[in-house]
Order: C-alpha cells, then sequence, then structure tokens
C-alpha cells in the first residue's frame, strides 16, 4: 500500500468512526496533516481522491466537507466505469450476468411495493416502447426507463444506483440487437408485456420469472451473437 493509499485509508477511518459524520468539515489542511501524522502534501493527495470518489466536497473559499455518502452519490462513478468495459466482449458479457443476477429480484421487490401511480408509470413507458418500435434507439431508451420505473418502486437507493449503473449502461449493446436482429422488437415488446403484467398481479414470483426470462434472452443472444462479431462497432455512428 503507497502512502497515499494510507493516507486515504486513514481520512475514511475517520469517517466510518462517525468522527467526521455525513456534512462535517475537515480541518484545516495542515491541522488534518498533523492529527493523522501525515505531510501536507499526502494530506493534500488523499484529500483529491476522496473527492474524486464523491466522499469529500472541496469548496473553495470555504473549505472541504464530507458529503451526503449517500448511495447514489458514492456509486455514480460505476456507470462511468461500465461505459469504458463496453468495448470488451467479455466486459460486456460479465455486465450482462450481473444484470441478470439483480434485475429479476428487484423486479420482484417492486410487485411487492408497487401503488397504483408506480404501475401507471411503468405502463407509460411500455406505452412508449410500442410507439417507438421502428426506432431502435427510442425503443431501447424507453426500455431502459421502463425498468428504472420498476427498480425505482423499490425505494433502494443502493440498489436502484447499481442497477442504474449496469443495466442502464447496456443500452449500446440493446441497440447493437436491434439493429442486426429484426425479430427484436418484437420479442423485447412481448417480454416487457409479460413484466408488465407480473407486476400488475403484485405476485413477486411471477414478476421475477418474466424479468429472468427478459434478461436471460438477451443474454443469451448476446453471447452467441457477441462472441462471433468480436466486438461492437467502434463509435455509435457505425451502429
Amino acid at each position: 500500500m503507497s502512502l497515499t493509499d494510507k493516507a486515504i485509508a486513514q481520512i475514511r477511518e475517520l469517517i466510518a468512526s462517525g468522527a467526521l459524520p455525513p456534512g462535517a468539515k475537515l480541518p484545516p489542511e495542515q491541522e488534518l496533516a498533523a492529527q493523522l501524522g501525515l505531510s501536507r502534501n499526502l494530506a493534500r493527495e488523499a484529500v483529491k481522491a476522496l473527492s474524486v470518489a464523491r466522499v469529500l466536497e472541496v469548496r473553495r473559499g470555504d473549505g472541504t466537507y464530507v458529503t451526503s455518502l449517500q448511495p447514489r452519490l458514492l456509486l455514480e462513478g460505476l456507470g462511468g466505469a461500465v461505459e469504458l468495459l463496453q468495448g470488451d466482449p467479455s466486459a460486456v458479457l460479465d455486465i450482462m450476468e450481473v444484470r441478470r443476477l439483480l434485475e429479476p429480484a428487484a423486479t420482484a421487490l417492486a410487485a411487492t411495493r408497487l401503488s397504483d401511480e408506480g404501475l401507471a408509470e411503468v405502463k407509460r413507458h411500455l406505452d412508449a416502447m410500442r410507439e417507438a418500435r421502428e426506432d431502435v434507439e427510442r425503443l431501447n431508451a424507453h426500455d431502459v426507463a421502463f425498468h428504472r420505473a420498476i427498480v425505482d418502486v423499490t425505494g433502494n437507493e443502493t440498489l436502484i444506483s447499481l442497477l442504474e449503473g449496469i443495466s442502464g449502461r447496456t443500452l449500446r449493446a440493446r441497440v447493437w440487437r436491434g439493429l442486426v436482429d429484426s425479430r427484436a422488437a418484437g420479442r423485447t415488446l412481448a417480454e416487457h408485456e409479460a413484466i408488465y403484467a407480473a407486476l400488475a398481479t403484485r405476485d413477486g414470483s411471477l414478476a421475477h420469472a418474466a424479468a429472468l426470462l427478459h434478461v436471460s434472452n438477451t443474454e443469451q443472444w448476446l453471447r452467441e451473437h457477441l462472441t462471433a462479431a468480436g466486438a461492437f462497432p467502434a463509435t455509435p455512428a457505425e451502429l
């Protein structure tokens, strides 16, 4: 472990222990360095790294504060990391595998917590998918929104943030499938209709099964075709 990593760990321990709770202002740099037995340069580097990770917020002219530490904030970088992995076919398949593990469970949980208003929001996105079935990019954008509306119902911010970072960033893979598979739109709509119907019954097991079938079918198609293709087109314009 480098000296900077050790400095980061020390500040993180202060936060984890409650000595620096969410919203707390850190001591001035010189005081913080002395408190932790660090050089000012090390303290500065540690603060910079934790700021990038959204653990700390540097307010110019005011000081450095611990952020809210909410899952949505701390997991914000996950989506960017997923996007960087999408040029690697094996990484894309790994991402789809994680989606298959999480999304059906989230859909099942949503079915038990779904209000009439929440169901109406899911249907609104399903209707938009129907209208956009001839436009691959629009269809898949509404596909992402459909799943996001379902996961939002759970009220679990950690789960919402994880799936937003994983599932929402697989849009490129879904668009690619829609462009090379003429039957993809029909299958996608049918699978989403089944998910919506299961949610309408508020049956968690049925919702889990419908979502699992949908994600598994997408994953299987990608395993067969992406492996053969070797990679996605290099740029969105080439899709």
